[in-house]
């Protein structure tokens, strides 16, 4: 395996899990001493926006400094114990971290968010060129999980299918009908080049489908929701996800009620998923067409999702090993 020069690992000292996860992925894609940040965060889900900036930001970013790595490295990877998400506005502090080079103020509002110049682009990601990172997060329920992510990044294959769209036909209106047209689109893209695509656009909640490669559904916001349902999907190694839900990243904890978690994704197995830790309304939503496309297409984890993502410094949190890219050798 070819040793990984263009990404920097991230812990807090205060929880060993987060340390340990770090030396694991570093050990696993062969990373030198210099590429793991050990911060002196507390280990919790939330942060202040001026505790982010001091015990997160500023020292990532000396880090990279010190080491001379600000633009060698491409990709931030964030572990579990680094808090996700800022107190004040709900922003996610991967998104913050990995474009703060842009010194972007922190917009609230719907119709005021930051364009993202990477979005709908099918090329390699350099931070040489666009000013910023592409950050990813290693985070999930139990410590098995999190390992699993690395795992089966490195044992993905190239495989045709399944790839699983699950659309709820009766959100074809207003601002929820893109994301629906996204899936569509993907399906056509995806079944032209041989994939295995089974798209539902009945009013029933698609489960107890294995062996996906590609997932995409409403979440708990599908009108036919099922519990049961969504936690009997199984994933292939290299299998990526995102579901049109708006608080599906808010932890990573075990939790009763509320919206639907990705951590039982990835719990389920899958290697790569996309979430929100609050309110990022539909339009901010991955691509379902851009996401799959480019996955296919050669592009890893990263590039793949922040490529389908339409904003910067915003709700979003991507989970999973940046460097998985099962079809870069295909090329199909």
């Amino acid at each position: 395996m070819e040793k990984a020069t263009n990404v920097v690992v991230i812990a807090t000292r205060r929880s060993p899990d987060s340390v340990g996860i770090a030396r694991y992925y570093a050990e696993r894609r062969g990373l030198p001493p210099t590429h793991l940040c050990l911060l002196d965060c507390v280990p919790q889900e939330e942060v202040s926006l001026a505790d982010y900036r001091d015990t997160i930001e500023k020292p990532v970013y000396a880090h990279l400094d010190k080491h001379h790595l600000t633009l060698r490295v491409d990709f931030l990877v964030l572990t579990k114990g680094v808090p996700i998400r800022i107190r004040e506005g709900g922003f996610s502090v991967d998104s913050a971290l990995m474009c703060a080079p842009l010194k972007l103020p922190f917009l609230r509002e719907k119709g005021r968010v930051h364009e993202n110049p990477y979005f709908g682009i099918a090329e390699p990601f350099s931070r040489r060129r666009y000013g910023f990172y592409l950050a990813t997060r290693l985070d999930g329920y139990l410590l098995a999980h999190i390992k699993a992510l690395v795992d089966n990044s490195l044992k993905a294959k190239p495989a045709k299918g399944i790839f699983v769209l699950d659309i709820d036909p009766r959100r074809d209106k207003s601002g929820y009908k893109l994301i629906n047209d996204s899936m569509r689109q993907a399906a056509v893209l995806l079944q032209k080049r041989g994939f295995e695509v089974l798209l539902d656009e009945r009013n029933e909640f698609v489960g107890a489908v294995r062996e996906v490669m590609g997932y995409y559904s409403w979440g708990s916001n599908d009108g036919s929701f099922n519990t049961a349902s969504y936690h009997s999907l199984r994933f292939r190694p290299g299998a990526i996800a995102e579901t049109a839900v708006s608080t599906s990243a808010r932890t990573f904890n075990y939790t009763q009620g509320g919206q639907s978690l990705i951590a039982d994704l990835i719990a389920q197995g899958v290697t790569g998923v996309k979430g929100y830790v609050s309110e990022p309304y539909a339009v901010a939503l991955c691509r379902a067409h851009l996401l799959f496309d480019h996955y296919t297409r050669g592009r890893n984890l990263a590039e793949s999702f922040w490529s389908a993502s339409p904003f910067l410094q915003w709700k979003d949190v991507v989970v999973g090993d940046p460097l998985c890219a099962p079809y870069k050798a295909s090329g199909k």
